[in-house]
């Protein structure tokens, strides 16, 4: 890596840091945030963080779909739908969880590097379903730190723990609200996901591929159950919390847990 390289990767990890300090501080003191100079910042730091995926992912060898590269793509693709959405919703509380996650990650691969083996040549359709793929794991992640915000908040108001958070943090309903909004999009994508799976890939079920495929498809059936509790049933707050974390740890399994066994435990 350049010392160029390096240098925008540890400015992305600081100005995540600086993002993530600034709007703590900031519910501190008031619990009125302002948007705009957050929204500056984190548009900074996902600018950047951006850059630093596209150079890990795109390299002279080829795509390098490596855990750790992987991992910072997808990350990126959450933080930039997340700042998106929080010109329209009131999700920016979610940085406070997303930024030290990201900064994590990218001091990781930093440290770390690629523990993977870059791809030639990628086909169009194998293309479209990694797309596919990166936008439902991320919806979903976000959705899965939604529903960690809103087991929160709900504990909060059971223990009377009011303050600050409360203040800035939307109502009830305008979480479950957008959380279920999340899900059903990552469902989308998550079914496209494994149509185009099925369909682009000659043997989905490989000795390389069987475990991401078996806990993507628990993974959609858990997701399944709960938009078919929420729709027939009016499934909510801890029921619906605990299904989104039960759906997400099958697609963590899916993805993180098979590249880490397969790249790290057994290389």
């Amino acid at each position: 890596m350049t010392t160029t390289f390096m240098f925008i990767a540890t400015a992305a990890i600081a100005v995540y840091l600086c993002a993530t300090l600034f709007q703590v501080l900031q519910l501190r003191q008031h619990p009125n945030l302002r948007l705009m100079p957050l929204r500056l910042v984190s548009a900074l730091a996902i600018g950047l963080h951006g850059y630093v995926s596209m150079v890990w992912v795109f390299t002279d060898h080829g795509l390098d779909f490596g855990l750790f590269p992987m991992s910072t793509a997808i990350s990126f693709t959450i933080n930039l739908i997340v700042l998106i959405s929080s010109f329209r919703k009131p999700v920016h509380n979610l940085f406070l969880l997303l930024f030290p996650l990201a900064a994590i990650i990218l001091a990781t691969t930093v440290l770390v590097g690629s523990t993977g083996v870059p791809w030639q040549a990628v086909s169009a359709p194998i293309g479209i379903h990694i797309f596919i793929s990166i936008l439902a794991y991320s919806l979903m992640s976000i959705a899965a730190v939604q529903a960690a915000l809103l087991a929160l908040q709900n504990w909060r108001l059971r223990h009377k723990r009011l303050g600050n958070w409360l203040q800035v943090a939307p109502p009830l309903q305008t979480m479950e609200a957008l959380l279920f909004e999340v899900l059903w999009a990552g469902f989308t994508l998550l079914t496209l996901s494994l149509v185009t799976g099925f369909l682009f890939f000659e043997d989905f079920f490989a000795q390389h591929l069987v475990h991401k495929t078996v806990f993507s498809l628990c993974s959609w059936l858990f997701y399944a159950i709960l938009l078919w509790g929420r729709h027939v049933r009016g499934w909510r707050g801890n029921t619906a919390i605990r299904w989104t974390l039960i759906g997400f740890s099958a697609m963590v399994l899916a993805y993180w847990g098979s590249k880490f066994v397969i790249e790290v435990v057994l290389s």
